[in-house]
């Protein structure tokens, strides 16, 4: 481990949001210049202060639903010079833009990045049922090494692979179905005040078991939805952050280790590579998971947020069933609220990026309508099997 923490010199100044919708009639280039320009204006910069910009997984996807929008592409719109871009596939997942974005300023090569990500599978499989499943082999996310040993077993969705998560975690630790469902009720109830949500009409644990079986143990609830939007957020090199119009809120710790084979199916099947980022991540700080007011967890499927509950040291390992029983500890008024947008279960697969904006609106206590108690710290973490980082956030 290197002595210099590179993540120290950086701060988020700035986050946008474009309309959450299933589908938009925008375009992906619509939604992201929206995101992003509002932004740069929420950090109080102009277009020409911004001299990075990344995402992932970038312009290799060419333009298809996964990622429709890459750095190229948005550089050429809004009429940037940059010092430094960045888009690529390879990473931790859907926070490599932010963890690439830092890497460039704290290496003196920028001194604000536009980060964002842009995602429309909704308006795709409108008129394409396959964007999304595996064996439609989009370039980019289903090309590589790995995925060509899945689909000749009928691994025709990730909900397969996370199912074998989901059942080993109920196996090995207790796990019940109305404790997973707890994830699932408390996304809807948050995204219920979440204008932007999604699914905001009330679900019970009824509605929920009575939800059709995709893979086993998983039902339709805990598998997120599909939408078109677009997320972005600036980063800014902590010695000019304190002259943008926001606090600061500084990257206090990253992880993104790996530190097993990059497989869904050949590593631990309850830990994936989530324990690997949590230790990388508190190793890095002298903060505690005691200290974190609020975590925004990867709710890709319902499985994978009690995953980065145990991973990120917020409850022991095997007892995040029991964590979450009876949703009051994860509730917005709870000792740890969650996903308080509605996460991607019900506010919108934003893949990523959302939860970062999410944390950022509750830290500086404009989440109008669902902010919880005040606090400074927060994590965000994104990505399930193989694929998988985090951010332990601290507002100055």
């Amino acid at each position: 481990m290197h002595d210099r923490q590179y993540e120290k010199d950086v701060a988020i100044t700035g986050i946008g949001q474009s309309e959450v919708g299933r589908p938009s009639t925008l375009s992906g280039m619509r939604l992201t210049l929206d995101a992003c320009l509002e932004a740069i204006n929420d950090a109080g910069l102009r277009k020409e202060d911004i001299d990075g910009i990344a995402c992932w997984p970038g312009d290799n996807n060419n333009g298809d639903s996964f990622s429709p929008v890459g750095p190229l592409a948005l550089k050429n719109a809004l009429g940037l010079e940059v010092n430094w871009f960045g888009g690529g596939y390879e990473g931790p997942g859907p926070l490599t833009g932010l963890i690439n974005g830092a890497m460039a300023i704290a290496s003196g090569m920028c001194r604000h990045v536009l980060v964002f990500r842009t995602i429309t599978e909704s308006s795709t499989r409108q008129h394409n049922k396959q964007a999304s499943a595996l064996s439609n082999k989009t370039l980019g996310r289903d090309s590589s090494f790995a995925w060509q040993w899945y689909t000749p077993f009928n691994v025709l969705s990730a909900a397969n692979l996370m199912a074998m998560y989901a059942q080993r975690h109920f196996h090995d630790y207790g796990t019940t179905s109305e404790q997973l469902a707890q994830i699932a009720l408390t996304c809807r109830r948050n995204a219920q005040r979440n204008p932007k949500a999604i699914y905001r009409s009330p679900m019970s644990m009824d509605d929920y078991m009575q939800s059709r079986m995709i893979s086993t143990p998983l039902r339709m609830f805990d598998c997120d939805v599909h939408c078109d939007a677009s997320t972005a957020i600036i980063l800014s090199r902590r010695d000019v952050a304190k002259d943008c119009r926001n606090p600061p809120i500084r990257i206090e710790a990253i992880g993104a280790a790996l530190n097993q084979p990059w497989s869904w199916d050949q590593i631990s099947l309850t830990e994936g590579a989530a324990f690997d980022v949590g230790r990388m991540m508190w190793s890095r700080t002298d903060l505690k998971p005691k200290d974190v007011g609020s975590a925004q967890l990867y709710d890709g499927f319902s499985i994978l947020t009690m995953i980065w509950l145990e991973a990120l040291g917020l409850c022991p390992k095997g007892e995040s069933g029991r964590f979450v029983e009876g949703g009051q500890r994860i509730a917005l008024d709870g000792e740890l609220p969650i996903n308080t947008n509605g996460g991607q279960l019900s506010g919108g697969r934003t893949h990523g990026l959302g939860y970062v904006h999410e944390a950022c609106l509750q830290l500086w206590n404009k989440a109008e309508g669902r902010q919880i108690a005040d606090h400074q710290v927060a994590v965000t973490a994104a990505g399930g099997g193989p694929l998988g980082g985090s951010l332990l956030l601290v507002r100055d």
